[in-house]
C-alpha cells in the first residue's frame, strides 16, 4: 500500500527570514492525521535568507538529521563542533540526554535550503553525539546510496535507530529498486524533481508512506529527480 503526501497539503510557515514546508506535525502546523511516520517524526523542508538562522536552542531524545540541498549552513553546539555544511554533506545529532546549538546561513549573499530529519531513537538518555561527512554528490546518480544507517556500513553515518536512509538522483528514463524485507515500511520525500514510485507519479515536496510492499521501483520523470528514501521498521 502507498500512501501519497501531496506537496500542496504540508504545513507552511513564512518568517520571513525562514520559509519552511513540514511533511508532518510540527511547532504551530498539526495535522492530528500526520504526527509522523513509524519512527520518522520531522521532514521540514527549510529555506532560510541570507546571513540569517536559529539563534542556540536546545533537543533532547531524538537523532536529527540535516541534508544539504542549497547553500551554506554554519553550525555551533555546547559540544564544542563547529562546520560548515554544503551540498553534499549530510549532519547526524544524537540529542540524548540534551544538546545547545544554532545553525545560519554561512553566506551573507545567498539563501539556503536543507532537510531537517527527526527520528526516534531506540531509547531515551543516550550520551549526545556529532557527526558529519560529505557525500559526493555524483554517487548517487542512478543508484540507491546508503547515507544512514544502525551499523553505519558502506561509510553511512550511524544513527541510534533501526532505519535506512539513502539518498539518489536518477537521469530521466532511469530505474533503482529496493527489496523490503517482511514487517518493514518506508518513506520517499521527493526533494526536486519528478519520479514515479511503483507507477504512482510524485513530484518535488511530495512524500509517500509505503507498507505491505516488498518491492519499491524507481523511476526518473526529469532530468534530475532528487529524493530520500527512509527503509523503516
Amino acid at each position: 500500500m502507498i500512501t501519497l503526501r501531496p506537496a500542496a497539503e504540508r504545513g507552511h510557515t513564512n518568517h520571513g527570514w525562514l520559509e519552511t514546508y513540514h511533511t508532518f506535525s510540527f511547532a504551530d502546523f498539526h495535522d492530528p492525521r500526520r504526527i509522523g511516520f513509524r519512527e520518522l517524526r520531522v521532514i521540514n523542508d527549510d529555506r532560510v535568507a541570507a546571513g540569517e538562522g536559529f539563534s542556540p536552542h536546545s533537543h533532547r531524545d531524538m537523532e536529527i538529521i540535516t541534508y544539504m540541498v542549497e547553500g551554506q549552513l554554519e553550525h555551533r553546539d555546547n559540544l564544542g563542533n563547529g562546520a560548515v555544511l554544503k551540498p553534499g554533506d549530510v549532519q547526524h545529532m544524537t540529542a540524548g540526554t540534551g544538546v545547545v546549538h544554532s545553525e545560519f546561513n554561512h553566506s551573507q549573499e545567498k539563501p539556503l535550503r536543507l532537510l531537517q530529519i527527526w527520528i526516534f531513537p531506540e531509547k531515551k538518555g543516550l550520551v549526545p553525539d556529532y557527526q558529519d561527512r560529505h557525500f559526493d554528490p555524483q554517487d548517487r546518480v542512478d543508484r540507491l546510496r546508503l547515507i544512514a544507517s544502525t551499523d553505519g556500513r558502506d561509510n553511512s553515518l550511524i544513527i541510534n535507530q533501526d532505519v535506512d536512509l539513502y539518498d539518489s538522483s536518477l537521469t530521466h528514463g532511469t530505474e533503482v529498486q529496493l527489496a523490503l524485507r517482511p514487517e518493514r515500511h518506508a518513506w520517499l520525500q521527493v526533494i526536486n524533481g519528478e519520479l514515479a514510485l511503483n507507477g504512482q507519479t510524485l513530484k518535488t515536496g511530495d512524500g509517500a508512506a509505503i507498507s505491505a510492499e516488498t518491492a519499491l521501483k524507481i523511476r526518473g520523470q526529469s532530468e534530475n529527480a532528487e529524493f530520500l528514501l527512509f527503509d523503516l521498521k
